[in-house]
Formats: structure tokens, sequence, C-alpha cells
């Protein structure tokens, strides 16, 4: 059981969104941009004419999430599609409260 209590010097760390061994291409695409679209939202109403932008990638960002958080297989990809959720449902409401998405 010393395994348990530190990590093997032979293992190395590594960032996947495919913890179960598998690869799923589709839906890391679907995950990383429903993250991109809700960054973008939220980044967006910050500028003066950035209403456009925030509603349009809010809404696409939300629209992809909801769908990526139904086929998703792993727990990274759904941990991503949420914060891609929430970013895109915060851009996206600001940006409707600040004009909406026409110029």
């Amino acid at each position: 059981m010393p395994h348990l209590l530190q990590p093997s010097q032979n293992e190395r760390f590594r960032l996947t969104l495919n913890t179960d061994g598998r690869s799923h291409p589709v839906e890391n695409i679907l995950a990383v941009s429903t993250l991109v679209c809700g960054l973008a939202a939220f980044a967006g109403t910050f500028f003066p004419g950035g209403h456009v932008v925030s509603s349009w990638f809010g809404t696409l960002g939300f629209g992809i999430g909801l769908y990526s958080q139904y086929v998703s297989a792993t727990t990274p990809q759904r941990s991503l599609n949420i914060i891609g959720l929430v970013a895109s449902f915060v851009g996206a409401a600001l940006g409707i409260a600040r004009g909406g998405f026409l110029p």
C-alpha cells in the first residue's frame, strides 16, 4: 500500500479529457467549443460595443453546451461543459441586457 501514499516516480501527470482510456474526438471538440464560445461571450461584455458578440456567442455556446453535456462521456468533458455553459449564459444575458443581438 505504499503506492497509495505517494505517486510512483515513473507516472507523469497528463492533462486529458479521455480519462476512460478511449478516444472521444467529437465530444472533446464539443466541450472545447462550448468553453471557447463561453469565454468569448463573457469577454465581449467588457467592451462597449461587444453586446452583439456576447449575445450571439453566448446563445451559440449555450446551445452547443447543452448538446455537449447530453453526449459527454467523461467527467473532464462535463466540467468544461459546465464552465462554458455558465460563461455563455452570463455573456448572453449581459449582452442582451446591454443592447441585444443587433448593433
